[in-house]
């Protein structure tokens, strides 16, 4: 591998103009692929296997027409103080609301609250609801503003007007978040540097292959139904991912230039080493997010797939633009040690024998391990505390900031019918195979009326045939409540029952139930998905570092990261501490998506940073140097790029952080506080002085499964042997690096 590697860091050095227009014709391409592709509307939403499907799927067969699953709103009306909802100008207002709402082309249907007798007991609020032929997440912008366009006018008319529902979901924008986290990386990546040419390096390939990436995302969107929400983790892993392998990469150069190693072989040996690393820590990103399938979820395997491509491309990327740009460059990039001047000419000599901060940290923890690993240990045990109070549920209106239009609809329909008004349940009756599908609709509204937390049952409304129907529960707890749950399950149970006496079939869905559903299928898909990624990566890191112990150790000091990640995000978010610095407008469940999210995205990027630190370990000892030394040498090679690149990473997270959506808020959070958790008392702490009590053992393997294993030789050995071969014989050098 490394030697490989050295040839083809050695060949786009010297074909760099080459190089440099494969990967423009690459981005031009897709650049051109993505402004000719049709528009794409956002993927449709799809969770196969659950009963909430299942019973969409039947409404689709059995209601021709009816779109079960298409979007809703309810625009909620309150009359001025001192009228109600029944006087004459505001029902007038009313009605020709409905009649503008009707006038929408994707609009199935629109309820008119006085015939439906939507309007409260006190008189003072009424909704009319609005059902659309597809579901919110591909609805068109045209029908959301005719719908926020009709909200307006009978608000100029005098009424409080709130719009709640799905149909106005819309994809959070991300690109505000994306600029500070490069500015932040350009700031990190100059004072690591000491030079605006090589910080720039980075930024440029980690721009170029996320425009690669996210332009090929939407030339193929319309075709395999991507949509627009796809991208977005694409370019979030993909820019860090990329800043932070080109950024190894650079500094790896710069080392091999202090050793005085000519411009040509500095850039071989770059990227035969730090190259190498980055191959594997791909793979282990890759190997993460391609495994997001096993939730069986299209829409987060689109996601996971497409940002493992911009991985990929961003792997690929700093292996060849890299060491190209590095030729470009030529004495413009300095030996490390010896700092450019911001803006070209001149260096200043490091002075020499002063060890780097690096060296004396791993020093303090070699010398005094045990307590370092206690100490970080007890630290994100913890912070892990809360993760056992860990309460799982999907976002609904009444987890909207109170300055939405969602969330005050929210809180008057509450206000106006009940909180479970907020989350009604459809009850589908499948009684095709039951002699008297009448008795068995009615058998079921009786057998719920007696269930607990029930408010209302409406009568079933069947199918032309008469063979299916649907009934409207409404609880009496909020949608996310975990009374709510119990009765959706409650009701199921009952249904079994029912099925047995009746021949027919009782299927729960709606928002609601399908919620419950998607966290269901999440955490049932956590632990195989778990066993997965990282039973593939210890295999992967088996092959590198050619050790069990060391695999092992990164496993588990991820674990350790991930669960005091989500203890602090369960006391953030859940629990309410600190939510005013972080915003925090409304506490509850934390998204059911975030366990299985982190553990594919941090475990990929926590393994970036052990495949880097590590493998220069690995090196040194490989090399002859003790154990304990070798932990000094990794760390004073890689400490400084490590930090640096999980600065990048904490703020390109962070970022999310100020947005109004309470999951995107989320997902930054807690991925921040777990790349800082790993990256700075993981990486930096613990991984030191386990290998440093390990010894020579951290690096133990078994002769048979060392016999077994291919050598990939990713701390360099291969490019040692060539270089005493070079001295030898100039010549063989010579043939060994033509390509």
């Amino acid at each position: 591998m490394a030697t490989f590697l050295y040839r083809l860091g050695r060949l786009a050095f010297r074909r760099r103009h080459f190089v440099a227009l494969i990967w423009v014709a690459l981005l031009t391409l897709a650049g051109v692929g993505a402004a000719s592709a049709p528009a794409a509307g956002n993927t449709s939403f799809s969770i196969p296997g659950t009963e909430a499907q299942k019973a969409f799927d039947l409404l689709e067969q059995r209601f021709p027409g009816m779109s079960a699953d298409g979007a809703t709103a309810r625009v909620v009306f309150k009359a001025p103080s001192g009228e109600t909802m029944t006087g004459k100008a505001n029902k007038a207002t009313v009605e020709k609301t409905v009649k503008e709402l009707k006038s929408g082309s994707e609009v199935v249907s629109v309820a008119d609250p006085y015939a439906g007798h939507a309007v409260s007991k006190n008189g003072t609020i009424a909704y009319a609801s609005v059902k659309y032929k597809v579901s919110g997440m591909e609805l068109e912008d045209s029908s959301k503003d005719a719908l926020k366009e009709a909200a307006q006018h009978a608000r100029d008319a005098g009424l409080t007007v709130e719009v709640g529902g799905d149909a106005l979901s819309a994809t959070p924008e991300t690109g505000s978040s994306e600029v500070i986290g490069i500015g932040i990386a350009a700031v990190v990546l100059v004072i690591t540097f000491g030079s605006l040419l090589a910080a720039g390096f980075p930024l440029l390939t980690a721009i170029i292959g996320v425009g690669i990436g996210v332009s090929t995302i939407t030339a193929l969107a319309s075709a395999l139904d991507l949509g627009s929400t796809t991208s977005t983790l694409a370019s979030m892993i993909g820019l860090a991912v990329g800043i932070d392998y080109a950024l190894f990469i650079v500094s790896r150069y710069r080392a091999e230039l202090a050793e005085g190693r000519e411009r040509e072989e500095a850039a071989g040996r770059a990227v035969g080493t730090a190259g190498s690393a980055v191959v594997f820590a791909g793979l282990t990103v890759v190997i993460a997010l391609v495994g997001l399938s096993v939730v069986n979820i299209p829409m987060l395997t689109k996601m996971g797939v497409a940002a493992a491509g911009t991985v990929a491309v961003a792997v690929l990327i700093a292996l060849t633009m890299i060491p190209a740009l590095l030729g470009y460059a030529g004495r413009r990039i300095k030996p490390a040690g010896q700092k450019s001047r911001l803006l070209g000419g001149g260096r200043t000599p490091k002075e020499p024998g002063r060890p780097n901060m690096g060296t004396r940290w791993a020093s303090f923890v070699v010398r005094r391990p045990v307590a370092v690993l206690l100490l970080g240990v007890l630290g994100l045990g913890a912070a892990a505390i809360p993760a056992a109070s860990l309460e799982l549920g999907l976002p609904d209106d009444g987890s909207q900031p109170v300055s939405t239009t969602q969330r005050r609809a929210y809180d008057l329909l509450s206000e106006g019918f009940g909180p479970g008004f907020n989350g009604p349940l459809m009850i589908v009756v499948d009684a095709k195979d039951s002699p008297r599908p009448k008795a068995a609709f009615t058998e079921v509204g009786d057998e719920i009326k007696g269930l607990k937390d029930v408010v209302t049952v409406t009568p079933a409304a069947a199918n032309q045939a008469g063979d299916t129907a649907t009934i409207t529960v409404v609880p009496g707890s909020k949608p996310s409540s975990q009374t709510t749950e119990d009765l959706v399950h409650a009701i199921r149970d009952k249904g079994a029952d029912i099925a047995e006496k009746t021949d027919s079939r009782v299927l729960v869905t709606g928002s609601t139930a399908m919620n419950i559903d998607v966290s269901q299928k999440l955490n049932d898909a956590l632990l195989p998905y778990l066993a997965l990624v990282v039973g593939l990566a210890f295999l992967l890191l088996i092959v590198v570092f050619r050790s069990v112990l060391v695999p092992l150790k990164a496993a588990l000091g991820f674990l350790l990261s991930v669960l005091a990640a989500l203890g602090a995000v369960v006391a953030v978010f859940q629990w309410g501490w600190l939510s005013g610095l972080m915003n925090v407008e409304q506490t509850g469940p934390v998204m059911s998506m975030m366990p299985i999210f982190m553990v594919g995205v941090v475990f990929g990027l926590a393994m970036d940073y052990e495949v880097f630190l590590v493998t220069r370990m690995r090196e040194a000892f490989v090399h002859g140097e003790k154990p304990s030394q070798a932990v000094v040498t990794g760390f004073r090679h890689g400490a400084r790029v490590v930090t640096a690149a999980a600065v990048i990473m904490i703020a390109v997270f962070s970022g999310f952080i100020g947005s109004t959506e309470s999951m995107v808020k989320m997902i930054g959070f807690g991925l921040a506080t777990a790349v800082f958790f790993d990256a700075f008392i993981v990486r930096m702490a613990i991984v030191p002085a386990v290998l440093a009590l390990l010894g020579k053992r951290a690096w133990w393997l078994p002769r048979w499964l060392d016999r077994a294993l291919p050598n990939v030789d990713v701390e360099g050995e291969g490019l040692r042997t060539a270089e005493e071969r070079r001295d030898a014989d100039p010549d063989g050098e010579r043939e060994l690096v033509r390509v």
